[in-house]
């Protein structure tokens, strides 16, 4: 699996994609011309919404994932609104895409 991950959060970043591809899963960056089969946005990002509508019609068949903190109801109906195809806990971020790399859904 192809992962698009966007989250300033190096500390975070580092732990999550380590895990990720410890599992299999290839991490693109910003800028690859690969098509990835999930984007990660991280809702914490200043330019999240805009990010997530520009991958959304950048790349119309790929899923969005948006993580955030599981209290910020209104940034998930934003990130719906914006394009986003799953929401998800922060705290749920790196077993529901480990789930996912392997197969889970």
């Amino acid at each position: 699996m192809k992962i698009l991950l966007l989250s300033d959060d190096l500390m975070s970043r580092v732990r999550i994609e380590s895990r990720w591809k410890a599992a299999g899963a290839q991490l693109l960056k910003n800028d690859s011309a690969v098509e990835p089969d999930l984007i990660v946005v991280d809702l914490g990002v200043a330019d999240a919404l805009e990010s997530i509508s520009r991958m959304h019609n950048a790349h119309p068949g790929t899923d969005i994932l948006a993580f955030g903190p599981h209290v910020d109801g209104d940034a998930f109906r934003q990130a719906k609104a914006a394009g986003a195809t799953h929401l998800v806990a922060r705290g749920k971020l790196v077993e529901k895409v480990l789930a996912r790399i392997a197969g889970g859904g």
